[in-house]
């Protein structure tokens, strides 16, 4: 995907800020903290030029209590501690760094100097930025960073017994999805078809074992057989149709088609053998009658016998 044509993602990440000295001397001001490394725990490179960009972002940027519960909330005035400035990128591979400048007065300052000076494994601070991502070596690479929407303190420090670093990966996003934006599965596809198609795959599955599925499945069938039905009703009609022209052009009475005759038609496996059998039909209607003859007229009559002249020769006619 060309970088123009990426969308930002939201990420949190936290900065390891181990063997940093902190000077804590003035009130509501914590010097020196790292808001951001070249290398996070969660597998991002963040290019120096990258960073060096993005310095005029963090400076000012808030700074609240915890993340918020979901992408996008809105913070309470009450979550809200400070910000930092004088932001700067460290010569060599150090990093981006900040003075933190909090409410001295607010209910978690006193704790929050403590843990900085005394307990900094108590407490962690990320960021929570809109960034490009890219690829390179097998490696996801911050591109650019486009907006800091906070810079926020956190519990649970990691392992590294850092400051501003915290061991709660549920709290980062993943670079590879745009939650500042609508997620949409094309966007996944763009950069993890593999995962694009375990969603589609999973959906399926979950679709097809549903009693949904199974109640769809069954009136889809009892709609087939239906349509079946009239395909086979409106096949019928059609044939009738084309047989009646058909013994309308034979010119075969209504009486010579019986209910048998009209279902062997129907069932003849063309219009050829149709057409033989209304011929055969018509042919044995137009015949005319024979009238029986008995054997004794047949052998009596001659065709060149005369009347006879009078009763005499009648009789004798008769008499042999």
């Amino acid at each position: 995907m060309a970088k123009q044509d990426k969308q930002p993602v939201e990420l949190t990440e936290y900065a390891d800020c181990r063997g940093v000295t902190l000077d804590t001397s003035a009130p509501g001001i914590i010097r020196g903290v790292k808001v951001l490394g070249l290398e996070s725990r969660n597998g991002r490179d963040y290019p120096k030029e990258s960073i060096a960009r993005a310095v005029s972002l963090y400076e000012g940027a808030k700074v609240n209590v915890d993340h918020a519960k979901s992408p996008g909330d809105s913070r309470s005035y009450a979550s809200r501690m400070g910000h930092i400035r004088n932001v700067r990128l460290e010569s060599g591979d150090k990093g981006l760094y900040a003075d933190l400048h909090y409410n001295p007065k607010h209910a978690l300052a006193e704790q929050l100097a403590w843990d900085a000076e005394h307990a900094p494994e108590n407490v962690g601070f990320s960021h929570n930025v809109l960034a490009r991502i890219g690829k390179r070596g097998g490696r996801s690479v911050v591109e650019e960073i486009t907006r800091v929407v906070s810079v926020d303190l956190v519990a649970d420090p990691a392992t590294t017994r850092g400051l501003f670093e915290s061991e709660r990966d549920q709290d980062t996003l993943s670079e590879d999805f745009d939650m500042s934006e609508t997620l949409t599965l094309k966007v996944v596809e763009a950069e993890h078809p593999d995962i694009a198609n375990a969603i589609r795959e999973n959906a399926v599955k979950a679709y097809l074992e549903s009693e949904t599925a199974k109640q769809q499945a069954a009136e889809l069938k009892a709609l087939k057989e239906e349509l079946d039905r009239y395909k086979a009703a409106e096949a019928v009609a059609a044939t009738r149709t084309k047989i009646d022209m058909m013994l309308e052009e034979a010119k075969l009475p209504r009486e010579a088609v019986s209910d048998i005759f009209m279902a062997t038609l129907i069932e003849a496996k063309d219009d050829e053998r149709r057409k033989h059998l209304i011929e055969d039909r018509a042919a044995h209607v137009a015949a005319p009658a024979q009238k029986p003859k008995s054997k004794e007229q047949v052998g009596a009559v001659k065709e060149d016998a005369k009347p006879p002249a009078d009763a005499k020769a009648f009789a004798e006619r008769l008499t042999g």
